[in-house]
Formats: C-alpha cells, structure tokens, sequence
C-alpha cells in the first residue's frame, strides 16, 4: 500500500530536516508532502532543497498561512489526485516521532480500522516536555468533544493519524472549514458519523525543541466554539428523530 505523510509548514526551517531524515530511517518506504505556506523563515526553500536530494519528498507551496484545515485538505487532494492508497497527517515540529509510524501503519494495514489515531491518553502513550496547562487544554478538549458529540475516542484533539484513500473518499472534505484541535476533531466526528471504525494506538508527544508553538488563544476557542455547535446539531437533530418516531407510532 503506498503511503504519503502529509507535513504541513509555517515557520519549521530547523526541524524539517530532522523530521525528514528521522522518516528515512524509520519509514523509508513513504513519501512525504510538505505544504508550505509561504514561511518567511525559508521552510519551502528548505523543503525545495530536500526534495532535490529525494524522491520521496514532494513540495506543495501555498500563497500564504491559512490555517492546518486548508493545509491539509490541499493535501488530502494532491493524495487522492495520485491514488496513494494510505494518507499520513504529521507535524513538522519533532512532536510526532517517526519510530511511532510503522504501529500507525500496521494496524492500518492489518485491521478493519478505517482511521488510526496516534493517542496520547491510552495505555502506553504519553506526553514529554510539556507544561501543565497544555495537558489540561489537550486532556480538556477531548473530555468535552467525547460528552458533546459522543465521541468513544480518549485522544480526539491529537493530529498524529492514518488514513485509508477510501475514508477520505467517503468524506464531504471540501465542507470542513475548521482550523488546528477543532481540524482533528471535526475529522474524527466525521469518520464515525459516518459510520466507519476508529482504533487508537499509543505513541510518545515530545514537545517542540525548535522553533515556535502555533498554539493560540484563538485556537482554543475555534474548538470549544464549534464542538459546542456541533453538539446543539447533535442534539436536536437527536430530538427531530424521536417525535418523528413518536409521530409514526401514534398515527
């Protein structure tokens, strides 16, 4: 099954080469597809310069930062335009290590899964390096997307995940308009919704060493914002298929 990592860049010149070389050693079987949102620090001339050296890397370059969701349903797209059987979504950061990966894909391929979701919070994951309040914004937002949609997932902000072509096939991609946690978890609401299967495996989160978080104010409440919205669908949608069973029963 081919396999495309898709890293999406804004400011990662001193990581993505470290990510990029951790990859071959680890996964020198997938290609990778670096978006590049026009990074004034150099990343998509950084990237340029990698994919002279390999052919595995591939460089989509973008007129400007508009957030991870338009990032990687520009991904998304360029994958399925070349019939890659098995789409990665990665950060370029060094917080996903690449030796997490091959579980990614092994149970991809080997299961009925149709997304696999690299988790933080099941037995065997973990985080390294990071504060208190990240954990409790991570650990936060997934407790309330689990209670407001429903959710059976422990690590549903998290964006280490692998995708089979034929679950982003199935999915409305070009009307997910969200941005950063509220991108991961509107993706995995939408795979379940749809009634596809979800299979969480544990890997490490080690937080950035280079660079800078992308991490805002902003972000937080995009997610809590929308996850609300979605739960209030939820709901009376929920609520309009009871009366009208009620309806039918009554008639």
């Amino acid at each position: 099954m081919t396999t495309l990592v898709i890293v999406p860049t804004y400011d990662e010149a001193e990581s993505l080469p470290r990510l990029i070389d951790g990859l071959a050693v680890h996964a020198p079987e997938v290609d990778v597809l670096v978006v590049d949102d026009n990074s004034p620090d150099g990343t998509g001339r950084i990237a340029d310069a990698l994919a002279a050296c390999d052919a595995r890397v591939h460089v989509l370059h973008r007129p400007g930062k508009q957030g991870l969701g338009v990032a990687y349903r520009a991904g998304f797209a360029w994958a399925l335009a070349r019939d890659y059987d098995v789409v990665v979504e990665m950060d370029a950061d060094g917080s996903h290590r690449p030796q997490d990966l091959p579980e990614l894909l092994r149970t991809l391929r080997g299961g009925d899964a149709d997304l696999v979701l690299g988790s933080r919070w099941v037995e065997g994951g973990g985080v390294v390096n990071w504060p208190w309040y990240r954990r409790l914004i991570s650990r936060g937002g997934t407790w309330y997307a689990q209670r407001a949609l429903a959710i059976p997932i422990h690590d549903a902000t998290g964006g280490f995940r692998a995708f089979r072509r034929s679950t982003l096939e199935r999915l409305p991609l070009a009307e997910v308009a969200s941005q950063g946690y509220c991108f991961q978890v509107d993706m995995v609401r939408r795979v379940l919704d749809a009634g596809m299967s979800v299979i969480e495996v544990p890997i490490t989160f080690v937080e950035r060493a280079w660079g800078r978080s992308k991490m805002s104010g902003g972000i937080v409440r995009e997610a809590f914002w929308r996850v609300t919205v979605w739960g209030c669908e939820r709901r009376i949608a929920r609520l309009r298929g009871i009366r009208r069973s009620h309806s039918r029963s009554t008639a």
